[in-house]
């Protein structure tokens, strides 16, 4: 008996590891080469794609597709029907295959929004937010709240997803400063 959950009308591929109280819902497919945290859940209709690395405690949620270049590190939510892409010019009749895929990492908390798009060889910081509907074409720092098409930061979010205020505190009591890349907790 395995520590983790797969619904019967899911497929998970050999050579796929998936890590303690992991659950995988209705209708999924878990490709080859596919390793996979603890604690994480998999909504109805996700489908990771081979070879993708996915860490502890990720929250992906019906209809996403993670494509291999993608990477999600630790507590990364992704919201329903958000897409990702890994190839910057595809065409039919020309595959390039894993060597012409862009890699896209998502760091650790980072959350992206219902519908929203994250084009290949750009990287989510850690903490970041980004909102519902919007695309995403260009790297995202730590800590970043970013919106609309193209996506663009519209302010900065907690750890906790709360707005921070202009003195980049929170109401839960935690505070940060500029870094090289976004925020860091002070």
């Amino acid at each position: 008996m395995s520590d983790y959950f797969v619904h019967e009308s899911s497929y998970v591929d050999e050579d796929v590891i998936i890590g303690k109280n992991t659950k995988v819902w209705h209708f999924c497919h878990i490709q080859k080469g596919a390793r996979i945290g603890e604690n994480c859940s998999f909504g109805q209709n996700v489908n990771v794609s081979n070879n993708v690395i996915i860490g502890n405690g990720c929250k992906v949620q019906n209809n996403v597709s993670i494509y291999e270049g993608v990477e999600l590190k630790d507590y990364v939510f992704c919201g329903p029907s958000m897409v990702f892409t890994n190839d910057l010019t595809p065409r039919a009749k020309y595959p390039k295959g894993p060597l012409g895929y862009k890699k896209t990492i998502l760091n650790t908390g980072s959350t992206v929004g219902a519908n929203a798009t994250i084009v290949c060889g750009h990287n989510l910081g850690k903490w970041c937010m980004v909102a519902s509907g919007a695309v995403v074409t260009k790297d995202v720092p730590d800590y970043a709240l970013y919106a609309g098409v193209p996506a663009k930061q519209i302010g900065w979010v907690c750890e906790c997803g709360n707005i921070l205020d202009e003195n980049l505190e929170c109401s839960c009591k935690r505070k940060y400063k500029k870094g090289s890349n976004g925020l860091i907790k002070r």
